[in-house]
């Protein structure tokens, strides 16, 4: 069964379904169910590749994940030099901070994904899991150390297409 709206109302209809998602994040409402994805990265500190992970996922999903990291040992401060290679490309770093498995909030993730943590990655609960492998960069050369920032954004380009 198909409803007809009268011309003169169809402008009026059309403008209340394009505001309706606006009002519903004004009012605290949650989106509906799919359109966010969570998504976390984890790593032993949690000051390397899993903070850059989550900064490209925050900067690449413009809205439509909600990245998160975590370390499984967390060293309880972001690497500055992390800071500094990711400041070369217009990312600031400085708000983030080093974090536990702990500080992440009880829920089901959509993704997650070591980024070489090996034995020490915790089991998360997730719909998909995804281990990348990545040689830690904190004592790496420069331009080694911004290879691996590089790989780790392609990685994560990959990621959210899939999503």
């Amino acid at each position: 069964m198909q409803t007809r709206i009268p011309p003169q109302h169809g402008m009026l209809f059309i403008l209340i379904v394009s505001i309706l998602p606006g009002c519903a994040e004004e009012v605290g409402m949650t989106k509906p169910a799919g359109s966010t994805k969570r998504v976390l990265f984890v790593c032993v500190e949690n000051s390397n590749r899993s903070q850059m992970a989550e900064a490209f996922a925050r900067r690449l999903g413009q809205g439509k994940v909600e990245a998160y990291s975590a370390g499984s040992r967390p060293s309880g401060r972001v690497n500055p030099r992390a800071v500094e290679f990711m400041r070369e490309i217009g990312y600031d770093l400085t708000a983030h901070r080093s974090k536990g498995l702990a500080d992440l909030p009880d829920a089901e993730f959509d993704v997650v994904v070591t980024v070489g943590c090996g034995d020490e990655c915790p089991v998360v609960r997730a719909k998909r899991r995804e281990d990348w492998a990545i040689p830690d960069p904190k004592e790496l050369p420069p331009d080694e150390f911004r290879a691996v920032r590089d790989l780790i954004e392609k990685k994560v380009r990959l990621l959210l297409e899939s999503l």
